[in-house]
């Protein structure tokens, strides 16, 4: 599957036949049900944010959608190469009726997508997606008149959204100015090479710059996954920096190297930064169901409450919402702050880790060792079509019922050292089977015997 309709937006990869990739007709059709939907819910004149990442397709697709939107008589406001939490930023600041961020997050450069917010810069609602694939299915299009077609204005949001990070609370720019940090930065050729080298240099880092020519050439995997930061590991040794940072081509997900080149953990980016915030704010935190358990040994720790959310961003900010949580975020090292904005950030994560790494007065390592070790397993069981997930879902609960059975996003069983996490796919025929433990090998037979369990069902 090439394309892939959701409720929070449309991606695939370039070229191909209509309708089976993400092809020119595609993207016009699906920007044009978004602007009706934004134009049947307004009031008046609409306006757009519209950013882009780094890939080698951003032009021409931001092309299309601004035409498309201009075509429905929306003025759009071009970030042009832009960040996911900058486009969250810029949208209520512009007072914009909603936002397109175009990216396919740490999908490999043939794929692209359209992202899309509301009027408060955050993704859209579960309804509000199904409206807009409606609209899409029905081609529910009317397009205005040669004397009211929309305007397009650029704007450049890279220091208003760094003068946003420095100025928070939390974020302390001359403590880490006399830590005299050395650090590399990895951004995978993405915008994140631009924004990521500013905000550093800004805090008086110094800087050693990998991969951050913002061509869309991606020189490895994307996604900032252990087994693709080989160079940036080997660059942090090499260079005797003091840690080194990866984000993803949208620069959302932030994932941490300590100084002796080993890996902090994508995971433990949002433990630590939470540790940091809650010494000086009170209130519950916040990540999803997949999301390690370490989190919740430093809410623990500070007397604060931890809530788990369905897997998802939307769902996150929801549940942050629901408790006030002045932090939060996804394990896969997306921090959500609600004091700048309800989105993942990189720039607010690393602003607040480098504050956190300096107060502390630890090397990056001796830092991550006062954090619990937890070890994950993430596997998966292939189905055929014509299996009920829900049926065996609800078996391997009623089997747990004596156990702490979380149902809101699949199942997750909580033991008491260890937990799992069975959840269907909406893409494919498929369970995902995660399981976090002591160490990987407790993790991986774990979630083994769960895999077990589940096919004698």
């Amino acid at each position: 599957m090439t394309l892939i309709k959701s409720i929070s937006g449309i991606r695939g990869t370039i070229g191909g036949e209509v309708g089976a990739n993400l092809t020119p007709l595609d993207i016009v059709k699906f920007a044009s049900a978004y602007g009706m939907w934004l134009k049947n819910n307004t009031k008046g004149k609409v306006k757009v944010v519209v950013g882009r990442d780094a890939r080698i397709s951003g032009a021409i697709v931001q092309d299309l959608v601004q035409s498309s939107l201009l075509a429905l008589g929306i003025d759009v406001i071009d970030l042009g190469l832009s960040t996911t939490p900058t486009v969250e930023v810029a949208v209520p600041l512009e007072a914009a009726n909603g936002g397109i961020i175009l990216t396919a997050s740490h999908n490999p450069k043939q794929w692209n997508a359209l992202k899309l917010l509301n009027h408060k810069g955050e993704f859209v609602s579960g309804q509000d997606g199904a409206d807009i694939l409606e609209i899409a299915d029905n081609e529910a299009f009317n397009f205005v008149e040669v004397d009211h077609l929309g305007t397009a204005s650029k704007k450049d949001y890279l220091q208003i959204h760094i003068d946003a990070v420095l100025a928070l609370s939390t974020v302390n720019v001359s403590l880490v100015k006399a830590a005299n940090f050395k650090v590399v930065i990895d951004a995978v050729n993405s915008t994140g090479g631009i924004y990521i080298p500013a905000l550093l240099t800004q805090m008086g880092v110094d800087v050693v710059e990998l991969y951050c020519v913002p061509n869309g050439k991606f020189p490895h995997n994307p996604e900032p996954l252990p087994e693709h930061l080989h160079d940036l590991c080997s660059l942090v040794k090499e260079s005797k920096a003091d840690l080194g940072f990866v984000v993803d081509p949208d620069v959302d997900r932030l994932a941490i190297v300590a100084e002796d080149g080993t890996l902090f953990g994508e995971e433990y980016t949002l433990v630590a930064v939470a540790d940091h915030v809650l010494k000086t704010k009170t209130g519950a935190t916040v990540s999803n169901l997949s999301s390690t358990r370490a989190l919740k040994d430093v809410s623990d720790k500070h007397g604060v409450a931890y809530h788990a959310s369905a897997v998802g961003e939307v769902n996150v900010v929801a549940k942050m919402k629901e408790v006030n949580a002045p932090i939060g975020g996804e394990g896969n090292g997306g921090i959500i702050y609600p004091e700048l904005h309800y989105g993942r950030d990189s720039l607010v994560g690393v602003a607040l880790f480098l504050t956190h790494l300096a107060a502390s007065k630890l090397t990056c390592s001796a830092l991550r060792s006062t954090y619990t070790n937890y070890y994950m397993s993430k596997q998966k069981i292939q189905l055929t079509p014509n299996v009920d997930v829900d049926k065996i879902l609800n078996k391997m609960a009623a089997k747990y019922a004596s156990e702490d059975v979380n149902k809101i996003d699949g199942v997750k069983i909580n033991f008491a050292n260890e937990w799992v996490h069975l959840r269907k796919s909406n893409t494919e025929p498929i369970i995902r089977v995660y399981t976090e433990s002591t160490s990987a090998t407790k993790a991986n037979e774990l979630a083994q015997r769960f895999i077990n369990e589940i096919s004698l069902i």
